[in-house]
């Protein structure tokens, strides 16, 4: 069972506020609704009751779009912060209500998968962190990459790079910005300013300690940060390669 969820809301969407109108990025609206509202309900049909949203940029316009979270059924709590902690920094400042294992999800990406599944692989690799991912061959996307990852025959992470693609042959996968925690992570993240991406996952990888969960053949994220991530999104839900629930 998943103890808690962080759904990270709180960036400045600098690059993306051409289009944007005002709005933070989990907050555009893809077919009418925004991400960060089908996230919630892809959440809430996944049997998750309690979600955490932290806020920075335009905290109130995040607010009320999605309230306390009753529409969706879910209970909705907010941390806000007057300073970026970064997404490993907002965890780790909820620390004292990770009891068992946790969820993070990046709020800018839509999302849709089995977090049954994802849940079960954790859980079966022992790992202190599991991170979901995508094929960028096989799997619908927008060309946004959070980190390519490198993993063996067993789902070990062998290598997370974040930024440009490695040299090399060997098959990469990209973050989809979930990850399931366990509590004893914290213990690795310093205080103040901490990024998932470039200052745990990578140094978690050489322990040996992280794990990564390919998405479903028809699971999908599509992060949404600028322009053309968000052009590209609404091309694949109008042309249907993309299914929307």
């Amino acid at each position: 069972m998943i103890d808690g969820v962080l759904v990270l809301a709180a960036g400045k969407s600098t690059r993306i506020a051409g289009v944007a109108r005002g709005l933070p990025k989990p907050l555009l609206p893809i077919q009418g609704t925004p991400i960060l509202g089908r996230n919630l309900q892809w959440l809430a049909e996944s049997g998750i009751r309690s979600v955490w949203i932290n806020l920075h940029h335009e905290p109130e316009l995040i607010r009320e779009a999605v309230g306390d979270g009753s529409r969706w059924g879910l209970a909705l709590r907010y941390s806000h912060e007057p300073t970026l902690l970064g997404t490993a920094g907002a965890w780790k400042w909820l620390e004292a209500h990770w009891t068992a294992t946790s969820l993070v999800v990046y709020g800018d990406n839509l999302l849709r998968f089995d977090l049954e599944r994802f849940l079960a692989t954790h859980r079966s690799n022992g790992a202190l962190a599991t991170i979901a991912v995508f094929d960028p061959v096989r799997h619908a996307n927008t060309g946004m990459a959070g980190g390519y990852v490198e993993m063996d025959e067993r789902g070990r992470v062998m290598q997370f790079v974040e930024g440009s693609r490695p040299a090399g042959d060997a098959p990469m996968y990209v973050n989809a910005g979930a990850y399931l925690l366990e509590p004893e992570l914290r213990e690795g993240i310093g205080s103040g300013f901490q990024d998932f991406g470039k200052d745990v996952l990578p140094a978690l990888a050489a322990t040996g300690r992280l794990c990564g969960y390919l998405l479903e053949p028809d699971g999908y994220c599509l992060g949404v940060d600028t322009p053309e991530s968000l052009r590209v999104a609404q091309a694949l839900v109008d042309e249907a390669r993309i299914v929307l629930t």
